[in-house]
């Protein structure tokens, strides 16, 4: 059967909005009290209704190269994509990046409270890290905490969370295109990283697999990220479904803004190719992670 990326992206989707749907209710949350609702219908604002799940599809292609069925990843994407839900809520708030638009839809803060907002990417963080440890993410308690470990580092301050502290701080300091490529690696990147190699371990990849999908992994990251910049510059914000030109009059320091657009788009390129040259050595069972990594460049939103 002829592989189809748009079905892929498209099936995952579905799989993880209907998990998160599952997940995110006041009974499924309760333990060992019973959550507030409005803290429920906050989390759930900011998790469902849109987004393309590429995180949980990464999950997913890098397991299936080890021949993991797609059921058998959707408790550990959930994982990830939750991470990224909660990051996006805390990055709109007003102290941080200040959106009032997510996804064609109000952002957390402005449909809820600030104070709201901020506990809802609290509790996706924190059950995040539930799901990873229960049995239904994998039967074995040494992958699992494998897998706990994966995420704390591409989530924590040596990855995202470090990442945006240093966005931050370049909003005031002089950064070097080195220092930028860094931080980007860390802010959107190492939660990229964290899904390849997840579902790396999911599929028991030995120590020189690994290696090869960390490489394509922070290739694809660095793509991803220097994609997003340039849409920024060149996208109407009704095709991406969020404000655009933020970067600049923020005085956020990007590669995009320091090497210009054209230049922007030859570096993408090579981190296209670093990406798929590092999935060589892997058949076609590798072909979703060559194709996420080609649309990471020719994306439009």
């Amino acid at each position: 059967m002829t592989y189809s990326f748009p079905a892929e992206l498209a099936s995952t989707a579905v799989d993880i909005e209907q998990a998160l749907d599952a997940l995110l209710t006041a009974p499924r949350l309760a333990t060992p009290g019973m959550p507030p609702e409005r803290l429920v219908a906050a989390m759930r604002h900011g998790s469902l209704n849109g987004g393309k799940r590429l995180r949980p599809l990464l999950v997913r292609q890098a397991a299936g190269v080890f021949g993991v069925p797609p059921a058998a990843t959707i408790t550990a994407g959930l994982a990830v994509e939750m991470i990224h839900c909660y990051s996006l809520i805390h990055d709109d708030l007003p102290a941080m990046d200040d959106d009032d638009l997510r996804r064609g839809q109000p952002t957390v803060h402005k449909a809820y409270d600030d104070a709201t907002a901020i506990l809802a990417g609290d509790a996706l963080l924190t059950h995040a890290f539930g799901l990873l440890a229960g049995e239904a993410t994998h039967p074995d308690p040494v992958v699992r905490i494998r897998l706990v470990a994966e995420l704390a580092a591409g989530a924590g301050a040596g990855g995202m969370v470090g990442g945006q502290m240093r966005d931050i701080e370049g909003e005031t300091g002089f950064l070097t295109e080195r220092a930028i490529s860094d931080m980007q690696a860390m802010k959107t990147g190492a939660l990229i990283r964290a899904a390849v190699r997840i579902g790396a371990v999911l599929g028991g990849a030995d120590a020189e697999a690994l290696a090869h999908l960390t490489a394509y992994a922070e290739a694809a990251g660095r793509a991803f990220q220097l994609a997003d910049d340039i849409l920024d510059v060149t996208a109407a914000p009704e095709i991406l479904g969020k404000p655009t030109g933020k970067d600049a009059g923020r005085g956020k320091q990007t590669i995009v803004a320091r090497i210009g657009v054209e230049a922007a788009q030859r570096q993408l390129a090579e981190l296209i190719h670093d990406a798929l040259t590092a999935l060589l050595s892997f058949d076609s069972r590798a072909e979703g992670l060559r194709a996420t990594g080609r649309y990471f460049a020719e994306r439009e939103r």
